[in-house]
């Protein structure tokens, strides 16, 4: 698929509320490779998470109604979500440090 493709977008988005401690980091790298995605998540210092995703438009928007549930143990309270254009800067789905 090329670039351009209107098939390939990316998101940015912050998820607050009780997300950290709970493995949200690594069940959302679970979850986003699982789609076939590829970008980012992080712990933010203010308690949220920061996840940058690429990929397939249906594979994003699964994974932002996941994002909005969390795994057992968060409770999230809200995410902030940015569409952008996909950039094909990543190679995998990983944790940034």
């Amino acid at each position: 698929m090329a670039a351009d493709s209107p098939a390939r977008a990316a998101f940015h988005a912050v998820v607050t509320g009780r997300v950290q401690g709970v493995g949200f980091r690594y069940s959302t790298i679970r979850q986003a490779r699982a789609l076939g995605l590829v970008g980012t998540v992080a712990n933010r210092y203010d308690g949220g998470v920061e996840v940058h995703a690429e990929g397939a438009r249906d594979s994003l928007d699964r994974l932002s109604e996941w994002l909005r549930r969390g795994p057992a143990g968060a409770h999230v309270r809200d995410v902030q979500l940015e569409w952008l254009p996909w950039s094909g800067r990543f190679q995998a789905f990983e944790v940034e440090l």
